[in-house]
């Protein structure tokens, strides 16, 4: 992993506005692909709301590289501190 990305993952903690529903969404789908890749497991159960959606944001970042995803990941969190501070 990257400096800057390790950087990021550690400052998007501590923002003072809690990013919003696409925002987290997002930020969660970029972290899974920059660390493990592609979605590695099924979908979660109709049940588990939470599960899906975390499932489905990390699925739709398929096909971006560790690299790419890592860069997007740091883009959206300086994007963050700019709009709320940390």
């Amino acid at each position: 992993m990257t400096e800057s990305f390790k950087k990021a993952a550690e400052e998007v903690k501590v923002l003072k506005t809690k990013p919003n529903y696409q925002e987290v969404n997002a930020l969660y789908g970029l972290y899974k692909q920059a660390t493990i890749g592609d979605v590695n497991s099924d979908r979660p159960g109709i049940l588990d709301f939470l599960g899906r959606r975390k499932w489905d944001s990390w699925m739709a970042k398929k096909g971006l590289s560790k690299e790419e995803a890592m860069a997007a990941y740091v883009e959206l969190v300086e994007n963050l501190k700019s709009k709320s501070g940390i």
